[in-house]
């Protein structure tokens, strides 16, 4: 188990570094669209591709970093006033179903990914739509991961690699 887990941490920093990359990125090339746009008066074909395609990244290759920190959306109003034995079997629950909808979105994202691979951007010819949806397959294999180690495993939240960011 401690190698597989020392594996899911290097996935967790790589995971964490291509989202901030992404982020970066599209924070950089809105603004210069937004520049040519209005004052340079010549829109540019490339930053809103390019922004979609990072947002793309950005939110699919960094779930799975929020599903393992534990800093995730949920909702425990019900949860909370369960027993410790039925809130750890609720967990379980939740699990496997995380594990059910993670081989959904692969095998849909990928079915997606097959069918547009060779179909061009319009604004961005190097790019295919089937390239540009290759996040959400990669995103659910790798939330797919984190899951399972959670069940092999517990909760990782709390381990210094994965507080690095201090978003707890």
């Amino acid at each position: 188990m401690a190698a597989y887990t020392r594996l899911m941490d290097g996935l967790y920093l790589l995971c964490m570094l291509i989202a901030a990359v992404a982020l970066m990125i599209m924070v950089t090339v809105i603004p210069i669209g937004i520049f040519a746009r209005y004052v340079m008066n010549g829109a540019l074909s490339w930053p809103e591709p390019v922004a979609i395609i990072c947002m793309i990244i950005f939110t699919f290759i960094g779930a799975p970093v929020g599903l393992r920190a534990g800093t995730h959306i949920c909702v425990s109003m019900v949860t909370d006033r369960l027993s410790p034995a039925r809130q750890r079997l609720m967990l379980r629950v939740s699990d496997l179903l995380m594990i059910i909808t993670c081989l959904v979105i692969f095998q849909a994202s990928y079915s997606l990914c097959e069918a547009m691979w060779v179909q061009t951007l319009a604004s961005l010819p190097a790019v295919t739509y089937g390239e540009m949806y290759l996040p959400i397959p990669i995103g659910a294999i790798f939330t797919l991961l984190f899951v399972v180690e959670r069940l092999l495993t517990g909760d990782q939240s709390q381990r210094s690699i994965v507080t690095l960011g201090g978003t707890h």
